[in-house]
């Protein structure tokens, strides 16, 4: 049975959107986009424009063009009737898209070695910090959002933005499947190779940042694919 999108969709002030940066158009897939990618919608959840205007309290303009733009991305599936929902993916699916973020990963994370400064450890550090609290209080989609912060603010460092966006549509096409695989690990705290992620950051030592980063982004994907 399809679930409803008014238990999964959560519009609070932990989606960072700036108002001010474009059009409706563009701030409606901005929040939706997020929502998605920080696992607030859970897997084959059912949506539809007309329900999805009124929880953004818009026309069926800017959503209509949201959804066109995420069923592009991988992040929603639109059947021959019309029907709109969160993908299920596959172990295929899951197998394929860790295998690309295991390739991806660990090359930003070492471009971006050179540039990781005092500054940026320290942030890293703060943003562990998060993941710890958000997992205190059981909290998912906290979880998700720190977490992908955290690699997000180390692969901007690498200047290579096409590669970055590139990931980003894959941890978009993966949000509702992470906040599925979220209650399976069964975390007490941050991630280990969060912290030798740190270590490798803080010693310039690159094969031991690559061998980190390769770990920690897909080991517990592929507990969902087993």
């Amino acid at each position: 049975m399809s679930k409803p999108i008014k238990k999964s969709l959560n519009l609070g002030s932990d989606i960072e959107v700036d108002i001010l940066a474009g059009s409706a158009n563009e701030i409606i897939y901005r929040r939706l986009r997020s929502l998605i990618m920080y696992g607030s919608v859970l897997p084959g959840t059912a949506m539809t424009l007309r329900g999805l205007g009124a929880e953004f309290g818009v026309s069926m303009t800017p959503i209509r063009e949201a959804v066109r733009r995420l069923v592009a991305e991988g992040a929603l599936s639109l059947s021959l009737s019309g029907r709109i929902s969160t993908p299920e993916l596959t172990n295929d699916r899951i197998e394929e898209l860790a295998s690309l973020r295991a390739l991806l990963e660990p090359d930003l994370a070492a471009r971006a070695l050179p540039r990781a400064h005092l500054a940026l450890i320290e942030r890293l550090e703060a943003t562990n910090s998060q993941i710890s609290k958000a997992i205190t209080e059981e909290d998912s989609v906290s979880y998700i959002r720190c977490n992908l912060e955290f690699h997000r603010s180390l692969y901007l460092r690498a200047q290579a933005p096409a590669t970055l966006a590139l990931l980003e549509t894959i941890w978009l096409q993966l949000g509702p499947t992470m906040r599925s695989l979220y209650g399976k690990l069964n975390r007490t705290g941050a991630p280990k190779h969060h912290y030798t992620i740190l270590s490798s950051l803080k010693a310039g030592n690159e094969f031991e940042l690559r061998a980190a980063v390769k770990a920690d982004v897909t080991q517990g994907l592929r507990l969902l694919a087993q």
